[in-house]
């Protein structure tokens, strides 16, 4: 099955398995944020909602407050940031996901863009 990666304006990727998904931050975002040194993670069992705050990276140079791209219910957090948070700059969009969701509107997944789209979205001067 063909892995299917959307992305927000906010530089949260969504992976899409059904009903289920996975957050993370994109290549790009964690570039700019530098080395991350401590992420804040929602809770098991925490609801999450479209456009607002569900968790907080810290960099050496900056905190950043990553905005939820669908919103759902946290059925699990990546174990390995706690020990080692620098591993969304090393391997972002796999061994670097935040937190498995489930989903509670699927049409939200619509309204992001794709990888293509994104590229763009990020390259182009914004005029």
């Amino acid at each position: 099955m063909e892995r299917v990666v959307k992305v927000s304006e906010e530089h949260v990727w969504v992976e899409v398995d059904d009903q289920h998904v996975h957050l993370g931050l994109t290549n790009y975002i964690q570039g700019e944020l530098d080395r991350v040194i401590s992420v804040e993670l929602p809770e098991v069992g925490d609801k999450i909602e479209k456009g607002e705050a569900f968790a907080e990276v810290e960099s050496i140079s900056t905190v950043h407050e990553l905005i939820a791209p669908v919103s759902g219910t946290v059925l699990s957090v990546n174990p390995n940031l706690e020990e080692h948070p620098s591993v969304i700059n090393e391997d972002p969009y796999n061994e670097g996901w935040l937190v498995e969701v489930r989903l509670k509107n699927e049409a939200e997944i619509d309204s992001l863009m794709d990888m293509d789209e994104y590229y763009h979205f990020v390259v182009e001067p914004k005029s």
